[in-house]
Protein backbone atom coordinates (compact mmCIF):
# COMPACT_ATOMS: atom_id res chain seq x y z
CA UNK A 1 0.00 0.00 0.00
CA UNK A 2 1.60 3.59 -0.57
CA UNK A 3 2.58 5.82 1.76
CA UNK A 4 -0.73 8.31 2.06
CA UNK A 5 0.35 12.13 3.17
CA UNK A 6 -3.32 13.95 2.12
CA UNK A 7 -7.22 13.22 1.40
CA UNK A 8 -9.32 14.51 -1.34
CA UNK A 9 -13.20 13.89 -0.49
CA UNK A 10 -16.33 14.65 -2.94
CA UNK A 11 -19.23 16.09 -0.58
CA UNK A 12 -22.29 15.70 -1.79
CA UNK A 13 -23.52 11.77 -1.14
CA UNK A 14 -19.89 11.17 0.50
CA UNK A 15 -19.66 13.65 3.42
CA UNK A 16 -22.98 14.63 3.41
CA UNK A 17 -26.85 12.30 2.82
CA UNK A 18 -28.78 12.49 0.36
CA UNK A 19 -29.90 15.56 2.11
CA UNK A 20 -27.21 17.72 2.13
CA UNK A 21 -26.74 17.08 5.41
CA UNK A 22 -23.29 16.81 6.90
CA UNK A 23 -22.07 13.91 8.71
CA UNK A 24 -20.73 14.39 11.93
CA UNK A 25 -19.08 11.47 11.87
CA UNK A 26 -17.17 13.06 8.56
CA UNK A 27 -16.34 15.65 10.65
CA UNK A 28 -14.79 14.34 13.28
CA UNK A 29 -12.38 12.24 11.06
CA UNK A 30 -11.48 15.14 8.93
CA UNK A 31 -11.15 17.07 12.19
CA UNK A 32 -8.38 14.51 13.34
CA UNK A 33 -7.09 14.64 10.35
CA UNK A 34 -6.14 18.35 10.03
CA UNK A 35 -5.01 18.30 13.60
CA UNK A 36 -2.26 15.67 12.73
CA UNK A 37 -0.81 17.51 9.75
CA UNK A 38 -3.13 15.89 7.19
CA UNK A 39 -3.84 17.81 4.14
CA UNK A 40 -7.54 17.80 3.46
CA UNK A 41 -8.78 18.90 -0.22
CA UNK A 42 -12.73 18.60 -0.33
CA UNK A 43 -13.63 18.21 -4.43
CA UNK A 44 -16.96 19.00 -5.46
CA UNK A 45 -19.25 19.40 -8.83
CA UNK A 46 -20.22 22.60 -6.88
CA UNK A 47 -18.83 26.09 -6.64
CA UNK A 48 -15.76 27.49 -5.40
CA UNK A 49 -18.03 29.93 -2.73
CA UNK A 50 -20.15 26.86 -1.49
CA UNK A 51 -16.87 24.99 -0.91
CA UNK A 52 -15.07 28.19 1.04
CA UNK A 53 -18.51 28.05 3.53
CA UNK A 54 -17.95 24.14 3.43
CA UNK A 55 -14.64 24.52 4.34
CA UNK A 56 -14.53 27.60 6.82
CA UNK A 57 -17.43 25.27 8.68
CA UNK A 58 -15.77 22.23 8.97
CA UNK A 59 -12.39 23.90 9.49
CA UNK A 60 -9.98 22.77 6.72
CA UNK A 61 -7.25 24.80 5.34
CA UNK A 62 -9.93 25.93 2.33
CA UNK A 63 -7.54 23.96 -0.19
CA UNK A 64 -10.44 22.84 -2.71
CA UNK A 65 -11.26 21.26 -6.06
CA UNK A 66 -14.87 22.67 -7.21
CA UNK A 67 -16.86 22.47 -10.78
CA UNK A 68 -15.91 18.74 -10.91
CA UNK A 69 -12.21 19.82 -11.19
CA UNK A 70 -12.95 23.11 -13.66
CA UNK A 71 -10.94 25.39 -10.99
CA UNK A 72 -9.15 24.28 -8.07
CA UNK A 73 -7.31 26.71 -5.18
CA UNK A 74 -4.71 25.98 -2.45
CA UNK A 75 -5.49 27.40 0.86
CA UNK A 76 -8.38 30.34 1.52
CA UNK A 77 -5.56 33.00 0.13
CA UNK A 78 -4.66 31.07 -2.45
CA UNK A 79 -5.42 32.17 -6.17
CA UNK A 80 -8.04 30.38 -7.46
CA UNK A 81 -6.95 28.46 -10.87
CA UNK A 82 -9.64 28.25 -13.95
CA UNK A 83 -8.58 25.25 -15.78
CA UNK A 84 -11.99 24.77 -18.47
CA UNK A 85 -13.37 27.32 -20.66
CA UNK A 86 -17.14 28.16 -19.60
CA UNK A 87 -17.22 29.53 -22.99
CA UNK A 88 -17.40 25.72 -24.30
CA UNK A 89 -19.52 24.81 -21.72
CA UNK A 90 -22.11 28.05 -22.56
CA UNK A 91 -21.87 27.32 -25.89
CA UNK A 92 -23.65 23.61 -25.77
CA UNK A 93 -25.84 24.56 -23.09
CA UNK A 94 -27.24 27.27 -25.47
CA UNK A 95 -27.88 24.09 -27.95
CA UNK A 96 -29.50 22.02 -25.35
CA UNK A 97 -31.60 24.72 -23.98
CA UNK A 98 -32.90 25.30 -27.67
CA UNK A 99 -33.78 21.80 -27.63
CA UNK A 100 -35.60 21.87 -24.68
CA UNK A 101 -37.31 24.86 -25.90
CA UNK A 102 -38.96 23.12 -28.80
CA UNK A 103 -40.33 20.67 -26.30
CA UNK A 104 -41.61 23.24 -23.52
CA UNK A 105 -39.51 22.82 -21.24
CA UNK A 106 -37.22 24.93 -19.50
CA UNK A 107 -34.22 24.22 -17.75
CA UNK A 108 -32.94 25.72 -14.34
CA UNK A 109 -29.67 27.11 -14.50
CA UNK A 110 -27.63 26.30 -10.95
CA UNK A 111 -25.08 28.83 -9.52
CA UNK A 112 -24.93 30.48 -12.79
CA UNK A 113 -23.17 33.93 -11.52
CA UNK A 114 -20.68 31.76 -9.81
CA UNK A 115 -19.31 29.12 -11.75
CA UNK A 116 -15.93 29.35 -14.20
CA UNK A 117 -15.92 26.70 -15.90
CA UNK A 118 -18.66 24.98 -16.30
CA UNK A 119 -22.71 24.73 -16.47
CA UNK A 120 -24.82 22.92 -13.72
CA UNK A 121 -28.38 22.89 -14.11
CA UNK A 122 -31.44 20.62 -12.23
CA UNK A 123 -32.37 17.33 -12.99
CA UNK A 124 -35.23 17.94 -13.93
CA UNK A 125 -34.57 16.38 -17.85
CA UNK A 126 -33.06 12.80 -18.25
CA UNK A 127 -29.57 12.42 -18.36
CA UNK A 128 -29.21 10.19 -20.97
CA UNK A 129 -31.32 12.36 -22.99
CA UNK A 130 -29.10 15.22 -22.58
CA UNK A 131 -25.74 13.08 -23.47
CA UNK A 132 -28.06 11.87 -26.98
CA UNK A 133 -28.74 15.84 -27.65
CA UNK A 134 -25.03 16.79 -26.95
CA UNK A 135 -23.32 14.42 -28.84
CA UNK A 136 -20.92 16.00 -31.03
CA UNK A 137 -20.52 19.07 -28.73
CA UNK A 138 -17.23 19.15 -27.02
CA UNK A 139 -18.04 18.72 -23.45
CA UNK A 140 -18.63 15.91 -21.08
CA UNK A 141 -22.32 15.57 -19.34
CA UNK A 142 -21.74 14.34 -15.95
CA UNK A 143 -25.16 13.48 -13.58
CA UNK A 144 -23.84 13.59 -10.27
CA UNK A 145 -27.27 12.66 -8.62
CA UNK A 146 -27.65 16.28 -7.17
CA UNK A 147 -27.01 18.50 -10.71
CA UNK A 148 -26.19 17.22 -14.26
CA UNK A 149 -22.96 19.12 -15.86
CA UNK A 150 -21.52 20.03 -18.81
CA UNK A 151 -17.91 20.03 -18.27
CA UNK A 152 -15.18 20.96 -21.08
CA UNK A 153 -13.26 18.25 -22.73
CA UNK A 154 -10.09 17.13 -20.60
CA UNK A 155 -11.89 18.46 -17.17
CA UNK A 156 -11.94 16.42 -14.40
CA UNK A 157 -11.45 15.77 -10.50
CA UNK A 158 -8.67 13.66 -11.28
CA UNK A 159 -7.20 16.30 -14.26
CA UNK A 160 -7.44 18.86 -11.13
CA UNK A 161 -5.67 16.48 -7.86
CA UNK A 162 -2.83 15.92 -10.24
CA UNK A 163 -1.97 19.80 -11.01
CA UNK A 164 -2.88 20.88 -7.39
CA UNK A 165 -0.90 17.86 -6.09
CA UNK A 166 2.22 18.94 -7.73
CA UNK A 167 1.67 22.47 -6.16
CA UNK A 168 1.82 21.27 -2.81
CA UNK A 169 4.69 18.99 -3.20
CA UNK A 170 2.69 15.77 -2.48
CA UNK A 171 2.19 13.06 -5.29
CA UNK A 172 -1.31 11.92 -6.09
CA UNK A 173 0.13 9.02 -5.54
CA UNK A 174 0.17 9.59 -1.81
CA UNK A 175 -3.72 10.54 -1.72
CA UNK A 176 -6.26 8.90 0.08
CA UNK A 177 -9.57 9.77 -2.37
CA UNK A 178 -13.14 8.98 -1.33
CA UNK A 179 -16.23 9.62 -3.56
CA UNK A 180 -19.57 8.09 -4.61
CA UNK A 181 -20.41 9.58 -8.31
CA UNK A 182 -19.20 9.27 -11.77
CA UNK A 183 -17.73 12.58 -11.42
CA UNK A 184 -15.17 11.04 -9.12
CA UNK A 185 -13.90 8.06 -11.19
CA UNK A 186 -11.10 9.85 -12.49
CA UNK A 187 -10.12 11.46 -9.24
CA UNK A 188 -10.25 7.60 -7.72
CA UNK A 189 -8.04 6.48 -10.34
CA UNK A 190 -5.56 9.35 -10.28
CA UNK A 191 -4.81 8.87 -6.23
CA UNK A 192 -2.68 6.18 -4.48
CA UNK A 193 -6.09 4.74 -3.09
CA UNK A 194 -9.34 5.40 -4.23
CA UNK A 195 -12.78 4.57 -1.91
CA UNK A 196 -16.52 4.21 -2.53
CA UNK A 197 -19.02 4.28 -0.39
CA UNK A 198 -21.59 2.32 -0.51
CA UNK A 199 -24.36 4.01 -1.88
CA UNK A 200 -21.32 5.08 -4.58
CA UNK A 201 -22.90 4.50 -8.87
CA UNK A 202 -21.49 0.64 -10.02
CA UNK A 203 -18.74 2.74 -11.85
CA UNK A 204 -17.54 4.16 -9.23
CA UNK A 205 -17.18 1.09 -7.49
CA UNK A 206 -15.50 -1.06 -10.19
CA UNK A 207 -12.31 1.59 -10.16
CA UNK A 208 -12.46 2.09 -6.69
CA UNK A 209 -9.73 0.15 -4.53
CA UNK A 210 -12.13 -0.70 -1.89
CA UNK A 211 -16.22 0.00 -1.59
CA UNK A 212 -16.95 0.72 1.87
CA UNK A 213 -19.48 -1.18 3.92
CA UNK A 214 -21.48 1.48 4.75
CA UNK A 215 -23.19 4.75 3.27
CA UNK A 216 -22.41 8.43 2.88
CA UNK A 217 -20.16 9.81 5.89
CA UNK A 218 -20.20 6.64 7.88
CA UNK A 219 -18.43 4.71 4.56
CA UNK A 220 -15.88 7.75 4.69
CA UNK A 221 -15.05 7.70 8.22
CA UNK A 222 -14.49 3.60 7.46
CA UNK A 223 -12.68 4.53 4.38
CA UNK A 224 -10.22 6.80 6.62
CA UNK A 225 -10.33 4.19 9.41
CA UNK A 226 -8.92 1.68 7.27
CA UNK A 227 -6.60 3.59 5.67
CA UNK A 228 -5.43 6.61 7.78
CA UNK A 229 -5.98 5.01 10.98
CA UNK A 230 -2.64 6.08 13.00
CA UNK A 231 -3.82 9.97 12.89
CA UNK A 232 -7.45 8.92 14.64
CA UNK A 233 -8.12 10.12 18.32
CA UNK A 234 -8.53 7.14 20.08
Amino acid sequence: MPTLRALACDVDGTITDRGRRVSLAAISCIRDLLGKGIEVVLASGNTACFLDAIARAIGTSGTIIAENGGAYRIGFSGELRVLGDRRVALGAYRVLEEYYRGKGVTLELFGEKYRFSDVAFARTVPADEVREVMRGQPVKVLDTGFAIHLQPGGISKGFALGRLAAELGIPAGEFLAVGDSENDVEMLEVAGIGVAVKNARERVRAVADYVAEKEDGDGFAEAVARYLPYFLER
